[in-house]
């Protein structure tokens, strides 16, 4: 009996050791965790890819290819070096679909609920992990203002938010697209899968077709493109204001500020975008410039959101005006919401500079936005944010041009979509030598987990320091 019992026992011994040792790193560096997290996905992605089952021509895959795309999958980012339609068999689109998946819900959200999983509970920091997805101040020592969206007691709240939204939105989603697919003339069971694939990649705001022709067979499908859009948008804005939405719809007055500015700026960009593209492509025959008054609006619009991250295009970028990929490089490098399926460095982030500008210019000495004060460490945040993505761009774009021996608006389009994980491609990617391609799955990394969870990550502990040493103004400007 003694010898029938002790396996077991000398088993979960060992299983609760491991859990503690797991539970230990979680508490001691959560940030650094999740970016091991991702990579390890990343890894365990290319090998599935590589597999002769993923290919539609049950060849072994290369492991350039497989590794760049399992980085766009994983980052949902939406490039690609190989044709996603024709090159994965079935099982290679259903890893597509389950990486995205995961992708969507965020790098700290998901090694948030990996922690859960493996200490049955979520710890202070554990919580601090989470909450910091959708508040990167969460991140730094300090108050953090209680008019954020997600508090640290509310993240179980917000996890269940996150999977649930995820499985509402794009079941609807799919459920909707159906018959726009069915009409096309595609099988039954073939259409249901191209629409929930369709769901997903809109929702994750990925921009993967399953069909060689993309978007050509629903051009004119206003309504299949329409929920596109409106899936995109959704998952842009961020699962904190999608919870704020279901639980505050009628009180907009009680949404928090982060909601607020979220929602107005992203607004504000949309409608921005798709005015500025009407104005300059309206002359454009290669483009929308020739279309009646009305598609060119629709165009316009359904290009001004799909530049925020959403990866779909009706246009070839090689025939936009040269100012119009200026625009979209822009728009593509803001993004969306945090805490979403989009990347960028967050339209927040850009109304928090906004903010900061207004004030300065009306000389007043903190940042405020609907009867709010924003606290200054905000604004370092958001300088932070912008400096580093903006020197990620920068230095992935010298490595590209020297690489490639491209024109510049062409690698600088490539490298900001990667960075902000738009997908929108310029035809570089399917291009890139071996070592191209490496750059740029790293590019699309960075990306995704954020330039916040790199820096926290980077910094092993943060010192307080107990004195202050003289000041003393530099110029600037």
């Amino acid at each position: 009996m003694l010898d029938r019992t002790e396996p077991p026992t000398v088993s979960s011994g060992a299983s609760r050791r491991r859990g503690s040792r797991i539970g230990t790193v979680l508490r001691a560096s959560p940030s650094r965790l999740a970016i091991v997290v991702f990579v390890a996905l990343v890894f365990v992605f290319t090998l599935l890819f590589m597999t002769p089952v993923a290919a539609a021509d049950r060849r072994p895959t290369g492991f350039a290819d497989a590794l760049f795309t399992a980085a766009s999958v994983v980052c949902v980012t939406g490039l690609s070096t190989v044709d996603m339609a024709t090159h994965w068999s079935v099982f290679g689109k259903v890893v597509v679909v389950v990486g995205t998946q995961i992708g969507a819900v965020g790098v700290l959200t998901f090694a948030s609920i990996l922690g859960l999983f493996v200490t049955r509970k979520l710890g202070l920091r554990a919580k601090l992990m989470a909450a910091g997805d959708s508040n990167p101040l969460r991140t730094h020592h300090g108050a953090v203002p209680e008019g954020q969206a997600v508090r640290l007691g509310e993240v179980g709240t917000l996890l269940a938010t996150v999977a649930v939204s995820t499985l509402t939105i794009e079941v609807a989603l799919g459920l909707l697209l159906l018959p726009s697919v069915l009409v096309t003339g595609i099988p039954f069971w073939s259409a249901v899968g191209d629409s929930f694939y369709y769901a997903a990649m809109a929702f994750t705001n990925t921009g993967f077709a399953p069909n060689a022709e993309g978007l050509a067979p629903f051009a004119h499908d206003y309504w299949f493109l329409t929920l596109l859009m409106v899936g995109v948008v959704a998952g842009s804005i961020g699962f904190p204001v999608i919870r704020a939405l279901t639980k505050q719809l009628r009180s907009p007055r009680r949404w928090p500020i982060h909601v607020k500015l979220t929602l107005v700026t992203s607004a504000v960009l949309l409608v921005g975008g798709a005015v500025v593209y009407i104005a300059l492509e309206a002359s454009n025959p290669t483009t929308f410039g020739e279309e009646g008054a009305g598609r060119t609006a629709f165009q316009a619009l359904f290009l001004s959101t799909m530049t925020r991250s959403g990866g779909f295009s009706l246009v070839d970028f090689d025939q936009l005006n040269g100012s119009s990929l200026l625009v979209t490089d822009m728009l593509m490098f803001i993004g969306g919401g945090s805490a979403s399926t989009a990347g960028g460095i967050k339209v927040t982030t850009l109304a928090v500079l906004f903010l900061a500008a207004v004030a300065e210019a009306r000389g007043r000495q903190s940042m405020e936005a609907f009867g709010r004060r924003i606290p200054g460490d905000v604004l370092r945040v958001a300088v932070a944010v912008v400096l580093w993505g903006a020197t990620i761009v920068a230095v992935a774009t010298v490595v590209l041009l020297q690489i490639t021996d491209d024109s510049l608006d062409r690698v600088l389009f490539e490298v900001i979509s990667a960075f902000a994980t738009c997908g929108l491609s310029s035809g570089v990617s399917a291009e890139l030598p071996e070592a191209g391609k490496y750059v740029l799955a790293a590019t699309m990394f960075l990306g995704r987990v954020g330039t916040v969870t790199i820096a926290a990550a980077l910094a092993a502990s943060q010192s307080r320091q107990l004195f202050r040493r003289p000041e003393e103004r530099p110029i600037v400007g």
